[in-house]
């Protein structure tokens, strides 16, 4: 895309939020070769290229391959040497150790990778007196890569005379917490960095010199030459070559400008990841169109200020223009943007926006990591928006803790503010950690309501009540359902829909002070103990199996519920002889908080019906917090 067309294609997009947002929206980050989604009526349809990356719109691209198709980590040609692109496509630098620090490289020292090999760098040994006697040269590549070596050399006609004698190959994968645990250090007056040693040759006598590399992330390169007791050495070009893709790669989009506070709908994406790479994919929203807050120092002691010398709040732009002394961090802005959110499931290809309330301003970012010949590719990610229902919607919930895995009387308080302009809403959906055992009544300002329920499933549930408009703004509206809590910190996401506008945006509801005469002003239920077991019961429906087809205890349901677990761990339920050999397998794979059912059919590993007698059914759950596992007997019978 030329720069007219970018100007162009960008100019449309601003002009298209500043007009007034439509009922549904779509936009598409990448895929332009990609016919328009198929979405029932109208909607209005806005295409975002990925190589529409600007620094100053917060967008970047880390060693990343971008195309109008796609964005995927850069994959290195184990041909092309890499030097002369690092003060360049790879924003690294390259630099020579003086007396006082490490400096950009001279004029002369540029001769080991102008890829001319007729000119030289000549390394005799007379220095300044103010320089240290060796060479030292710092390649910083600008990222992680894996390098698959290092090759240098003199000019042709002085392969046998101007060989260097001794030298150092050092690298640094660039983790400050590996400072100070690496084989060599390099001190200068303005600090000190370390290395770890490549290879250390002191009686080299060949002219072309191949140096192989660990196979592991590099971000520095040192290059340490000595003085040469044959007297002069040179340098014709210093080069580095890299293999696979980038270990690590992240691109995050612009700010996008949605054209007003909006529902951010489900995000939807496309892609692929080979096995040992990954994807993180996650997404922040904000009210403003800088995520950021900038600080720079007032020389006043370790005071630090918002706020530039003219009393103007410093943003991206006036903060590169500060000199460096004064330039005090960057911080996240966390009055007027969210965090980013978790990473999603890339394999599953759709997730929840993460934004609480309806938001002006969205970005994306993603996170690559990939072996030599592992890596990843999104083909875009899409999300819809559409015109909020409300101004502003409330919610917490009561009680906010309960015991672990018993079914609790919950009640769900929405405070909706509706402005004139509002359309309003009729529909409620709540998420739960399990099926809900039920949902009781409603009410609106203290009044049952009649409500339909139109989903009840193990994520939770949606209904249908008297629609909340302008004639009942500000009214409370009360839901009591019952519910399992299994982990500490459960939430319990809510939205608002509108029945009517089926193929719009639902509004996520705001976690706040719904009903000022309840203490709760969360959307999430703690368990009333941290201490509780993590398999909580092991429950068998008949302690007798008999599998002889006649419909009776044929096969049997294992239940059981865990608790307070992390995330999805590994879990198991096997059964053993009394002998304690192996015989079936009922469950594998990873299970996280809640409540799970398995059957078994008496059948053993090898598919047949297990000969009578006693067995025991073993449930192991493998955390982080160790192993825990439960034990019951079971009998086969026929």
């Amino acid at each position: 895309m030329s720069r007219i067309q970018a100007l162009l294609a960008a100019m449309a997009i601003a002009l298209t939020h500043s007009q007034p947002a439509q009922a549904l929206t779509v936009y598409r980050i990448g895929g332009e070769n990609l016919p328009p989604p198929e979405i029932g009526g109208e909607f209005e349809f806005v295409q975002i290229p990925w190589v529409d990356v600007d620094p100053l719109s917060h967008g970047l691209a880390d060693l990343v391959d971008l195309t109008q198709d796609s964005i995927a980590p850069l994959q290195m040609d184990a041909n092309v040497n890499l030097t002369p692109k690092i003060k360049g496509e790879l924003g690294g630098n390259i630099q020579w150790l003086q007396w006082i620090g490490w400096a950009v490289h001279e004029e002369t020292e540029a001769f080991m990778w102008d890829e001319d090999p007729v000119t030289a760098y000549l390394g005799d040994g007379h220095f300044a007196s103010h320089n240290p006697a060796q060479k030292h040269l710092r390649f910083n590549l600008g990222g992680r890569f894996l390098i698959d070596r290092l090759e240098f050399y003199p000019r042709e006609e002085h392969l046998e005379d101007r060989f260097i004698e001794k030298f150092l190959i050092g690298h640094s994968d660039g983790d400050p917490l590996k400072d100070g645990t690496r084989d060599i250090t390099i001190r200068n007056r303005l600090g000190v960095d370390d290395y770890f040693v490549a290879v250390e040759i002191e009686e080299n006598t060949r002219g072309h010199i191949v140096i192989p590399m660990p196979r592991t992330p590099i971000e520095t390169i040192l290059f340490k030459g000595f003085e040469n007791t044959r007297g002069i050495w040179e340098i014709a070009e210093f080069e580095i070559y890299a293999v696979g893709f980038a270990p690590e790669a992240e691109y995050r989009t612009n700010v996008i400008d949605l054209g007003s506070p909006v529902n951010i709908g489900r995000v939807e994406w496309s892609g692929r990841v080979d096995h040992s790479a990954g994807v993180a994919l996650s997404m922040h929203a904000g009210d403003d169109v800088d995520p950021n807050n900038y600080w720079r120092f007032t020389f006043r002691g370790d005071e630090r200020s918002r706020f530039a010398s003219n009393g103007s709040v410093i943003n991206l732009r006036a903060y590169q223009s500060l000199e460096t002394a004064e330039k005090a961090g960057i911080t996240h802005d966390t009055e007027n943007w969210d965090f980013w959110s978790t990473p999603y499931d890339f394999n599953r290809f759709i997730g929840d926006a993460s934004s609480d309330r309806p938001r002006r301003y969205v970005r994306f970012r993603s996170l690559f990591t990939s072996t030599v010949d592992a890596g990843s590719e999104i083909e875009y990610v899409q999300f819809q928006t559409s015109v909020p229902l409300s101004t502003q919607t409330l919610a917490e919930i009561t009680p906010s803790i309960a015991s672990a895995g018993e079914s609790t009387s919950f009640t769900y308080k929405i405070k909706p503010r509706l402005d004139e302009n509002d359309p309003g809403f009729d529909g409620i959906e709540i998420g739960t950690p399990t099926m809900p055992a039920g949902i009781d009544a409603v009410r609106i300002s203290g009044q049952d309501v009649p409500f339909e329920i139109v989903r009840m499933d193990s994520s939770g549930f949606a209904l249908t009540l008297p629609r909340i408009d302008l004639q009942r703004t500000e009214e409370l509206v009360e839901v009591d359902f019952r519910s399992q809590v299994f982990k500490f910190g459960t939430q319990f996401p809510g939205r608002v829909f509108d029945s009517d506008r089926p193929q719009e945006v639902p509004q996520q509801l705001t976690p706040g002070d719904a009903d000022p005469l309840s203490d709760s002003d969360v959307l999430q239920v703690d368990l009333e103990s941290l201490r509780v077991q993590r398999i909580n019961s092991l429950e068998i429906s008949s302690t007798v199996v008999t599998p002889n087809g006649d419909g009776i205890n044929d096969e049997v349901t294992v239940s059981f519920d865990l608790l307070n677990l992390s995330g999805a761990v590994p879990s198991t339920i096997k059964l053993y002889d009394l002998g304690g050999r192996l015989v079936a397998q009922v469950l594998s794979g990873n299970s996280g908080s809640g409540s799970y059912r398995a059957s078994w059919d008496g059948r053993g590993t090898d598919d047949e019906i297990l000969a009578p007698g006693v067995y025991l059914l073993r449930l192991e759950v493998d955390s982080d917090q160790g192993m825990a596992q439960a034990m019951r007997s079971i009998s086969v019978a026929y």
